[in-house]
């Protein structure tokens, strides 16, 4: 570990020990290198990546201070372990609030898309005009399902870089992820079975629930560490289950990654029941440091894990490409696809195709990731500045959403309406779980620019706040 590197730790660790509090002045930087006996150079980097981080604040001609008001949840929230739902109705409120990010006068706080400036949006285009203009009336049977091959097999060589066999005759090109998630648990359900969902969840597995009539076993998960094994094997117990929807990998809302060592026992676990895992995936390249986390599917020896994913939240939205590496699932869910929205778009796959053919991919990746870390830091630095006292903000180390507690007594759904008056959008923890548990929970998106804009929203989202508490 470098020496900037120990002295970050070191600060942290006394920080994290309350040897220095909210608002309190940290030694100088001189004074750090009589006390450290490092470089000032060392000291400076130091005190730059723990600003960047959203530890400290420096202050003009008056040096450097713990940063105050919001915290880092760093502990587990008690709830209850475990809720059932006979019956999930939510779809209503859902649709309303992400229909309010479509204005283009909103601060999109709420919304559940990385900033589009983000993509590569002219090389797209030149891989979808380079396609077009060879396309054939072959083309569209050629790309039914399970998708385009030249596709499968991109999609099966990224798969192999991380050590993961998966034939592309197992994958099933979808439109977008939705689709690949919906379809996977159609597959492995049947109306009125239960299955484990996390709480708080992604609301479109709270959708899917509803659509698809089944009865949810929802499990509260750490905003560490994820959903607890023991409360799993208990419910698997208990019920009986047919199938686990999960992210493993920068969880919507809240943005814990599963350790690989509990994805392994979550896949054994599931697998010792006969419970079908499906995997939502969709922000596993969206990490931050040096390595990609492995998903739960890189533990399945039976075929028993499901893999989805899409370039909807890393490449491209309006594509509306995804996929699901389905193993011994994959013939029924091409005909539950024929029977619903017949295919992906044959151009939109071809083009993709050749777009990755280019290997501009992985180059497009490595800059997005390190855009959004810095949009990331910069978002958690102007909140822990602007949110009152008591409000605790869980970060993770990817992704773009900060998950948001407020005080007990702040309900995230008015502050919802009360904010959009001032044409900010949030995405309330209502919107993602069917009980009370995260009413004083809210969605962050931090993917946009921070610009004069957003740190005005930033300041009125706490007036609105401190005014509640």
């Amino acid at each position: 570990m470098a020496k900037y590197q120990q002295l970050v730790h070191q600060i942290r660790a006394q920080i994290e020990a309350e040897v220095w509090q909210p608002g309190e002045r940290l030694p100088s930087l001189r004074e750090q290198v009589m006390l450290s006996g490092l470089s000032l150079m060392t000291v400076m980097h130091a005190y730059q990546v723990l600003e960047s981080q959203g530890w400290i604040l420096s202050r003009p001609q008056s040096g450097y201070y713990v940063a105050p008001r919001a915290e880092f949840l760093s502990q587990p929230v008690s709830h209850q372990k475990v809720q059932l739902a006979e019956t999930v109705d939510i779809n209503a409120f859902i649709f309303d609030v992400l229909q309010a990010c479509r204005d283009p006068s909103i601060i999109p706080f709420g919304s559940a898309f990385p900033d589009p400036e983000l993509f590569p949006q002219r090389q797209l285009m030149r891989s979808l005009n380079s396609v077009s203009r060879t396309l054939t009336p072959a083309d569209a049977i050629n790309n039914l399902p399970p998708g385009n091959e030249l596709l499968r097999k991109m999609l099966a060589q990224r798969y192999a870089q991380q050590g993961i066999t998966v034939s592309p005759d197992e994958i099933v090109i979808t439109n977008g992820a939705m689709e690949a998630l919906n379809l996977s648990m159609q597959a492995v359900t049947e109306p009125g079975d239960w299955v484990v969902i996390e709480n708080p969840s992604f609301y479109g597995a709270l959708q899917a629930i509803e659509r698809l009539k089944l009865k949810a076993v929802a499990i509260a998960t750490d905003p560490q560490h994820g959903m607890d094994l023991d409360e799993l094997r208990s419910a698997l117990a208990r019920w009986p289950i047919k199938a686990c929807w999960l992210m493993s990998n920068q969880q919507n809302p809240v943005g814990f990654t599963l350790s690989s060592e509990k994805k392994q026992q979550l896949v054994a676990l599931l697998a010792e029941y006969k419970v079908a895992l499906v995997e939502d995936d969709v922000y596993s390249e969206l990490y931050f440091g040096g390595e990609k986390p492995l998903p739960a599917k890189a533990f399945d020896h039976n075929s028993n894990v499901l893999h989805c994913s899409s370039f909807s939240k890393n490449l491209v939205a309006g594509f509306r490409v995804g996929w699901v590496a389905a193993g011994r699932h994959a013939q029924r869910i091409q005909r539950l696809q024929l029977m619903s929205t017949l295919s992906t778009s044959a151009p939109m796959q071809l083009a993709l195709a050749n777009y990755l053919g280019t290997r501009s991919y992985d180059s497009h990746l490595r800059k997005l990731r390190q855009v959004l870390e810095q949009r990331k830091n910069l978002a958690r630095q102007s909140l822990k500045r602007h949110l009152p006292y008591g409000t605790r903000i869980n970060d993770s180390r990817g992704g773009y959403f900060l998950w948001i507690e407020l005080p007990k007594q702040v309900n995230a759904t008015e502050l919802y309406y009360r904010a959009l008056s001032h044409h900010i959008s949030i995405a309330p923890g209502s919107m993602f779980s069917s009980g009370q548990q995260y009413a004083n929970y809210f969605r962050f998106n931090a993917a946009w620019p921070w610009d004069d804009a957003q740190e005005a929203a930033a300041a009125i989202l706490g007036g609105l706040i401190a005014a509640m508490m």
